[in-house]
């Protein structure tokens, strides 16, 4: 299962973003961050990809979701105009925003060209 962020798990664990202007990761590990709603049917068709990748990369990366609905705040914050927007989160450099139900393979490609980590 799949840790859903609230505003007080996403600063301690991806960006603290009321204590600093500029990007600082506060993770461990790379993650990905699927910003969605329930009602969403291209989210929810990214759902159990996002499921296997969580399986197939365990202790690499960490997957995260984000209820765009509950918690608006988050959505604010990055400017989320659609969903599902993806937001992939490497240790040292800017995140990247990827938008829409993305296959399999590119979820795989992005993680190993963006977060620089391979199964």
């Amino acid at each position: 299962m799949l840790e859903h962020l609230t505003v007080e798990s996403f600063k301690a664990k991806v960006f603290d973003y009321t204590a600093n202007q500029e990007w600082k990761f506060e993770g461990d590990k790379p993650c990905l961050i699927d910003f969605y709603a329930d009602w969403c049917q291209p989210c929810k068709m990214v759902a159990p990809i996002l499921e296997e990748l969580q399986a197939e990369y365990q202790g690499k990366i960490n997957i995260y979701k984000i209820n765009t609905e509950e918690q608006q705040e988050l959505a604010g914050v990055f400017g989320i105009q659609s969903i599902p927007s993806l937001l992939f989160v490497p240790m040292d450099a800017q995140p990247q925003m990827a938008m829409g139900a993305l296959p399999k393979e590119t979820f795989t490609k992005a993680i190993a060209d963006v977060l620089k980590v391979t199964k």
